[in-house]
């Protein structure tokens, strides 16, 4: 049984990594802390004759009452929305491990011992696909040329500018054909080993959907805008319960809402360099650790 620790709480507290929205907002945080300084300025100082029992600027608040329903619904859904597309890049990449075993474990039973050209173009090209991938879902082809070795593999350098994850499945598929057609593994062997490549270009395709396909432009610029006009007119009705505290309550209010959108927005894509984005460059390296291990056993 895991021990309760207080201090992991005050870390995640107190600590200010790189990837929190306190370090992203804190300009604009500033700034709207100054504006509702000035409404409350303006509103105690120079309106207080005006502003009496029965004005009607006293019930701005139940504006906000109605709108906070509908703004933190918004907001739910947004977060769900974009957690889940995080959630199914997750299991595409968890899918990609397992596919990549189970091709090197297939691999393994079925190639003959002293065949060490075909072990070695699988170990090499399995975990490469992991790698490639993952450059062309950050539309990096130049890394991938370079960094990837693509330019070592296909067999035109013309091909570095197509799809790549599609161009290295196509020789290891060309591999295997060639190996059936020499005898070297059974038609059984071969459609089991086709099958496994299959999960490959599967798994491209649905990380490709997951990228090509974001959350409509207007939806999220609706929600921004939503949140800036419903923060800043806070103070216009807060500052006669609130006085010059207005300033905390607001810019706290403010940073909860927008942190939430600035979350949405980032992990909605999980393909990307982000600190919330998923971590390929491990799992890429935990393939290629895994695919030798199994081929040179």
């Amino acid at each position: 049984m895991e021990i309760y620790n207080p201090k992991d709480w005050f870390k995640a507290i107190l600590n200010i990594n790189k990837s929190d929205t306190l370090r992203q907002l804190w300009p604009i945080m500033l700034g709207v802390g100054i504006f509702c300084l000035g409404i409350a300025y303006w509103e105690i100082n120079y309106l207080q004759l005006h502003l009496q029992s029965n004005s009607w600027v006293k019930n701005i608040p139940v504006m906000h009452n109605l709108l906070g329903f509908a703004i933190s619904m918004l907001l739910v859904f947004r977060t769900n929305t974009a957690y889940d597309r995080w959630w199914e890049g997750r299991k595409q990449w968890g899918e990609l491990v397992n596919a990549s075993r189970n091709l090197a474990m297939k691999l393994h039973a079925f190639l003959p011992e002293d065949n060490r050209h075909s072990r070695s173009f699988f170990r090499k090209t399995i975990p490469l696909y992991a790698k490639i991938l993952k450059y062309h879902l950050r539309a990096d082809s130049t890394r991938l040329m370079l960094d990837a070795g693509m330019d070592g593999l296909l067999a035109r350098p013309g091909d570095i500018a197509k799809h790549q994850p599609n161009q290295l499945a196509r020789l290891m598929v060309l591999h295997i054909s060639q190996l059936h057609k020499e005898g070297k593994i059974s038609a059984e062997q071969w459609l089991i080993l086709n099958n496994e490549l299959t999960a490959f270009t599967n798994i491209c395709g649905a990380c490709e959907r997951i990228k090509n396909t974001p959350i409509p432009y207007s939806y999220s610029s609706f929600i921004k805008k939503f949140i800036v006009i419903y923060v800043l007119t806070l103070p216009f009705g807060y500052v006669f319960s609130l006085g010059y505290y207005v300033a905390l309550i607001v810019v706290f209010v403010f940073y909860v809402l927008m942190s939430l959108e600035i979350i949405a927005e980032e992990i909605e894509d999980p393909f990307g360099t982000d600190a919330n984005d998923l971590p390929m460059e491990k799992m890429a390296e935990n393939i290629r650790n895994h695919i030798e291990e199994i081929l040179e056993a």
